[in-house]
Protein backbone atom coordinates (compact mmCIF):
# COMPACT_ATOMS: atom_id res chain seq x y z
CA UNK A 1 0.00 0.00 0.00
CA UNK A 2 2.76 2.46 0.91
CA UNK A 3 4.78 1.55 -2.44
CA UNK A 4 1.38 2.67 -4.72
CA UNK A 5 1.38 5.87 -2.24
CA UNK A 6 4.81 6.30 -3.08
CA UNK A 7 4.15 5.61 -7.02
CA UNK A 8 1.18 7.74 -7.22
CA UNK A 9 3.37 10.67 -5.13
CA UNK A 10 6.10 10.56 -7.67
CA UNK A 11 4.08 10.69 -10.84
CA UNK A 12 1.76 14.01 -9.10
CA UNK A 13 5.13 15.54 -8.05
CA UNK A 14 6.83 14.31 -12.28
CA UNK A 15 2.82 15.88 -13.49
CA UNK A 16 3.82 19.21 -11.63
CA UNK A 17 7.16 19.54 -12.76
CA UNK A 18 6.08 19.11 -16.53
CA UNK A 19 3.25 21.66 -16.24
CA UNK A 20 5.65 23.79 -14.42
CA UNK A 21 7.90 24.10 -17.40
CA UNK A 22 5.28 24.08 -20.10
CA UNK A 23 3.76 27.59 -18.41
CA UNK A 24 6.74 28.82 -17.89
CA UNK A 25 7.27 28.49 -21.98
CA UNK A 26 4.16 29.68 -22.63
CA UNK A 27 4.84 32.45 -20.70
CA UNK A 28 8.59 33.22 -21.92
CA UNK A 29 7.15 32.49 -25.84
CA UNK A 30 3.91 34.77 -25.16
CA UNK A 31 6.68 38.15 -23.74
CA UNK A 32 9.52 36.80 -26.67
CA UNK A 33 6.05 37.21 -29.27
CA UNK A 34 4.79 40.72 -27.51
CA UNK A 35 8.01 41.92 -27.43
CA UNK A 36 8.83 41.16 -31.25
CA UNK A 37 5.67 42.98 -32.25
CA UNK A 38 6.31 45.90 -30.40
CA UNK A 39 9.91 46.33 -31.40
CA UNK A 40 9.12 45.81 -35.00
CA UNK A 41 12.80 45.07 -35.52
CA UNK A 42 14.09 42.39 -38.25
CA UNK A 43 16.79 41.66 -35.43
CA UNK A 44 14.10 40.70 -33.03
CA UNK A 45 12.04 37.85 -34.82
CA UNK A 46 8.88 36.06 -33.66
CA UNK A 47 9.12 33.17 -31.81
CA UNK A 48 6.94 31.38 -34.39
CA UNK A 49 9.44 32.79 -37.17
CA UNK A 50 12.61 31.44 -35.38
CA UNK A 51 11.08 27.87 -34.61
CA UNK A 52 10.26 27.52 -38.08
CA UNK A 53 13.91 28.35 -39.25
CA UNK A 54 15.75 26.12 -36.39
CA UNK A 55 13.76 23.08 -37.69
CA UNK A 56 14.71 23.96 -41.35
CA UNK A 57 18.61 24.33 -40.14
CA UNK A 58 18.38 21.54 -37.85
CA UNK A 59 20.84 19.23 -40.13
CA UNK A 60 23.35 22.33 -40.04
CA UNK A 61 22.79 22.81 -36.65
CA UNK A 62 22.92 18.78 -35.51
CA UNK A 63 26.85 18.71 -36.21
CA UNK A 64 27.74 21.98 -33.70
CA UNK A 65 25.35 21.22 -31.37
CA UNK A 66 27.09 17.79 -30.92
CA UNK A 67 30.33 19.44 -31.30
CA UNK A 68 29.76 22.28 -28.51
CA UNK A 69 28.05 19.15 -26.43
CA UNK A 70 31.43 16.97 -25.92
CA UNK A 71 33.27 19.89 -25.08
CA UNK A 72 30.68 21.01 -22.19
CA UNK A 73 30.43 17.46 -21.10
CA UNK A 74 34.08 16.61 -21.51
CA UNK A 75 35.00 19.37 -19.37
CA UNK A 76 32.10 19.02 -16.50
CA UNK A 77 33.48 15.31 -15.96
CA UNK A 78 37.07 15.80 -16.50
CA UNK A 79 36.82 19.05 -13.35
CA UNK A 80 34.16 16.77 -11.37
CA UNK A 81 36.89 13.78 -11.47
CA UNK A 82 39.88 15.85 -9.77
CA UNK A 83 37.92 18.64 -8.18
CA UNK A 84 35.38 16.11 -6.06
CA UNK A 85 38.50 13.75 -4.49
CA UNK A 86 40.45 17.06 -3.10
CA UNK A 87 36.91 18.50 -2.14
CA UNK A 88 36.55 15.29 -0.05
CA UNK A 89 39.70 15.11 1.50
CA UNK A 90 39.79 18.49 2.59
CA UNK A 91 37.46 17.58 5.62
CA UNK A 92 41.14 16.16 6.67
CA UNK A 93 42.44 20.20 8.64
CA UNK A 94 46.11 18.70 7.40
CA UNK A 95 45.09 18.51 3.41
CA UNK A 96 43.08 21.68 3.92
CA UNK A 97 45.60 23.75 5.01
CA UNK A 98 47.40 22.71 1.73
CA UNK A 99 44.25 23.33 -0.60
CA UNK A 100 42.96 26.17 1.29
CA UNK A 101 45.91 28.35 0.28
CA UNK A 102 45.57 27.64 -3.35
CA UNK A 103 41.70 28.67 -3.18
CA UNK A 104 42.03 31.87 -1.82
CA UNK A 105 44.88 32.81 -4.62
CA UNK A 106 43.67 30.91 -7.49
CA UNK A 107 40.18 31.11 -7.43
CA UNK A 108 39.39 35.04 -7.52
CA UNK A 109 41.76 35.09 -10.87
CA UNK A 110 39.27 36.16 -13.85
CA UNK A 111 40.63 32.87 -15.88
CA UNK A 112 38.91 33.49 -18.94
CA UNK A 113 41.14 36.04 -19.55
CA UNK A 114 43.71 33.13 -20.38
CA UNK A 115 42.21 32.23 -23.29
CA UNK A 116 44.51 33.86 -25.72
CA UNK A 117 47.07 31.96 -23.54
CA UNK A 118 46.05 28.53 -23.97
CA UNK A 119 45.25 28.55 -27.61
CA UNK A 120 48.71 29.72 -28.09
CA UNK A 121 49.83 26.71 -25.68
CA UNK A 122 47.08 23.85 -26.71
CA UNK A 123 46.03 25.14 -29.97
CA UNK A 124 43.26 26.10 -31.71
CA UNK A 125 41.08 22.79 -31.59
CA UNK A 126 39.46 21.13 -28.60
CA UNK A 127 41.73 20.44 -26.11
CA UNK A 128 42.20 24.43 -26.07
CA UNK A 129 38.02 25.13 -24.96
CA UNK A 130 37.71 22.07 -22.49
CA UNK A 131 40.65 22.97 -20.41
CA UNK A 132 39.81 26.93 -20.20
CA UNK A 133 36.13 25.42 -19.01
CA UNK A 134 37.62 22.80 -16.76
CA UNK A 135 39.68 25.60 -15.25
CA UNK A 136 36.72 27.74 -14.52
CA UNK A 137 34.27 25.17 -13.46
CA UNK A 138 36.97 22.93 -11.43
CA UNK A 139 36.64 25.77 -8.92
CA UNK A 140 33.15 26.36 -8.49
CA UNK A 141 32.96 22.60 -7.94
CA UNK A 142 35.88 22.38 -5.56
CA UNK A 143 34.86 25.23 -2.90
CA UNK A 144 31.29 23.59 -2.88
CA UNK A 145 32.37 20.30 -2.07
CA UNK A 146 35.22 21.22 0.04
CA UNK A 147 32.58 23.78 2.69
CA UNK A 148 30.46 20.34 2.00
CA UNK A 149 32.60 18.21 3.53
CA UNK A 150 34.48 20.48 6.26
CA UNK A 151 30.37 20.97 7.05
CA UNK A 152 29.62 17.14 7.96
CA UNK A 153 29.07 16.54 11.77
CA UNK A 154 32.19 15.06 13.35
CA UNK A 155 29.60 12.68 15.53
CA UNK A 156 28.42 10.75 12.48
CA UNK A 157 32.43 10.28 12.04
CA UNK A 158 33.09 9.53 15.60
CA UNK A 159 30.03 7.21 15.59
CA UNK A 160 31.51 5.44 12.73
CA UNK A 161 34.68 5.21 14.25
CA UNK A 162 33.35 3.26 17.25
CA UNK A 163 32.36 0.66 14.88
CA UNK A 164 35.31 0.08 13.76
CA UNK A 165 35.20 1.79 10.40
CA UNK A 166 38.61 2.60 8.21
CA UNK A 167 39.25 6.23 6.97
CA UNK A 168 37.92 4.55 3.05
CA UNK A 169 34.70 3.83 5.04
CA UNK A 170 34.33 6.96 6.54
CA UNK A 171 34.63 9.21 2.99
CA UNK A 172 32.51 6.11 1.57
CA UNK A 173 29.18 6.12 3.68
CA UNK A 174 29.17 10.08 5.37
CA UNK A 175 31.56 12.39 3.38
CA UNK A 176 30.71 11.39 0.35
CA UNK A 177 27.00 11.20 0.32
CA UNK A 178 26.95 13.83 3.20
CA UNK A 179 28.23 16.20 0.38
CA UNK A 180 26.58 14.79 -2.81
CA UNK A 181 23.77 17.35 -2.68
CA UNK A 182 25.72 20.09 -2.74
CA UNK A 183 28.27 18.90 -5.30
CA UNK A 184 25.08 18.16 -7.84
CA UNK A 185 24.01 21.84 -6.68
CA UNK A 186 27.65 22.69 -8.15
CA UNK A 187 27.33 20.87 -11.53
CA UNK A 188 23.86 22.83 -11.79
CA UNK A 189 25.44 25.97 -11.25
CA UNK A 190 28.46 25.10 -13.33
CA UNK A 191 26.68 23.77 -16.31
CA UNK A 192 25.55 27.41 -16.64
CA UNK A 193 28.92 29.05 -16.19
CA UNK A 194 30.55 26.18 -18.88
CA UNK A 195 27.71 27.10 -21.78
CA UNK A 196 28.66 30.58 -21.26
CA UNK A 197 32.33 30.12 -20.94
CA UNK A 198 31.60 27.66 -23.99
CA UNK A 199 30.20 30.63 -26.56
CA UNK A 200 33.03 32.58 -25.61
CA UNK A 201 35.32 30.47 -26.48
CA UNK A 202 34.23 29.39 -29.72
CA UNK A 203 34.09 32.77 -30.56
CA UNK A 204 37.89 32.45 -31.04
CA UNK A 205 39.88 30.92 -34.12
CA UNK A 206 37.05 28.04 -34.76
CA UNK A 207 34.85 26.81 -37.47
CA UNK A 208 32.57 24.57 -35.55
CA UNK A 209 30.32 24.98 -32.37
CA UNK A 210 27.27 26.84 -31.45
CA UNK A 211 29.27 29.68 -30.39
CA UNK A 212 30.78 30.78 -34.03
CA UNK A 213 27.22 29.71 -35.29
CA UNK A 214 26.18 32.46 -33.44
CA UNK A 215 28.77 35.35 -34.11
CA UNK A 216 28.89 33.92 -38.02
CA UNK A 217 25.36 34.75 -38.35
CA UNK A 218 24.96 37.75 -36.48
CA UNK A 219 28.25 39.24 -38.61
CA UNK A 220 25.90 38.99 -41.96
CA UNK A 221 22.75 40.16 -40.28
CA UNK A 222 21.51 36.44 -40.27
CA UNK A 223 19.13 37.32 -37.48
CA UNK A 224 16.73 33.70 -37.92
CA UNK A 225 20.12 31.78 -37.74
CA UNK A 226 21.01 33.90 -34.72
CA UNK A 227 18.21 32.73 -32.77
CA UNK A 228 18.42 29.26 -34.39
CA UNK A 229 22.20 28.97 -32.67
CA UNK A 230 20.74 30.73 -29.50
CA UNK A 231 17.89 28.40 -29.19
CA UNK A 232 20.27 25.34 -29.70
CA UNK A 233 22.43 26.89 -26.77
CA UNK A 234 19.59 27.35 -24.79
CA UNK A 235 18.01 23.20 -25.29
CA UNK A 236 21.79 22.24 -24.52
CA UNK A 237 21.80 23.40 -21.36
CA UNK A 238 18.35 22.51 -20.13
CA UNK A 239 18.84 19.31 -21.33
CA UNK A 240 22.13 19.03 -19.21
CA UNK A 241 20.02 20.60 -16.50
CA UNK A 242 17.00 17.92 -16.81
CA UNK A 243 20.06 15.20 -16.17
CA UNK A 244 21.90 16.61 -13.14
CA UNK A 245 18.03 16.47 -11.96
CA UNK A 246 17.70 13.53 -12.91
CA UNK A 247 20.57 12.33 -11.45
CA UNK A 248 19.69 14.06 -7.96
CA UNK A 249 16.28 12.28 -7.80
CA UNK A 250 18.14 8.95 -8.31
CA UNK A 251 20.91 9.16 -6.11
CA UNK A 252 19.49 11.60 -3.21
CA UNK A 253 16.44 9.97 -2.45
CA UNK A 254 16.91 11.41 1.31
CA UNK A 255 16.96 14.96 0.46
Amino acid sequence: MSGNKKNNRAKRMKNERIKGYLMASTILLALWGLTSIVANSPALPSPVIVIISFISTLPDLAPHFLTSAFRVIYSIIFALSIAVPIGMLSYQDRIDRIVAPFIYLLYPIPHIVLLPLIILLFGIGDASKIILISMIVFFQILVTTRDASRNVSDYYVISLRSLGASNRDIYKHVIFPASLPKILTAMRISIGTAIAVLFFAESFATTSGLGYIILDSWSRADYEGLYSGIVSMALLGFTLYLFVEFLERRLCRWV
